[in-house]
């Protein structure tokens, strides 16, 4: 691979990056005081999506239960991809569409946070989480790409839908990882104010 082919992925992220800021950031901050008063509420943030999306789950998982940028309590978020007995148990006695519908119905409540990563909006599984968190009056913040796809049009007045202004998978990907980010340092600027490096 060449060293221009090599230049042109970090101009194409950083260029998209530059676009989305202006696009997605009322959303972003829609999601993170949607979630910070959940958060404060008693409630948790169970959180879904597949391959890369599910990398990107267990990621935004982990700085809310360890820590962002500065030293807090724990924040209850829960990845829903990463119990293999439940995913493969689902999945051989329902169907994979299941997988994570299944555990929104066992362990979310009315007021928690349903955050589902689809970079095409039209993962089925992904589709059937959010329809079993609105059955149960949990509110969805949907983080997407191509156009938001069936996942756009399934969100209610009161969900949040991020949605990456890109057809590229891997530029989504990267474009909902620096939302991931934001999310957390809202979440922690608004649980102490001003500013980790203040």
């Amino acid at each position: 691979m060449n060293n221009q082919r090599i230049l042109s992925h970090f101009h194409e992220s950083a260029e998209l990056k530059i676009q989305s800021a202006t696009v997605l950031a009322p959303h972003i901050a829609q999601a993170i005081e949607l979630m910070f008063s959940a958060l404060s509420n008693g409630n948790k943030i169970l959180v879904c999506g597949n391959g890369g999306s599910a990398a990107d789950a267990q990621h935004f998982a982990a700085e809310l239960v360890g820590r962002f940028e500065r030293e807090r309590f724990p924040l209850p978020a829960m990845a829903l991809t990463t119990d293999t007995s439940i995913l493969t148990a689902v999945a051989n006695d329902y169907s994979y569409r299941e997988i994570f519908s299944k555990q929104v119905q066992a362990f979310g409540q009315a007021g928690d946070i349903l955050l589902a990563f689809s970079t095409s909006g039209n993962s089925a599984n992904v589709m059937a989480a959010i329809e079993a968190a609105l059955e149960r009056e949990m509110r969805v913040v949907a983080m997407t790409g191509k156009g938001g796809g069936a996942i756009g049009k399934m969100l209610t007045d009161a969900d949040v839908h991020i949605c990456v202004p890109a057809d590229r998978t891997a530029r989504i990907q990267e474009v909902h990882l620096v939302t991931i980010h934001c999310i957390c340092d809202g979440i922690d600027v608004a649980l102490f104010g001003g500013d980790a490096n203040d």
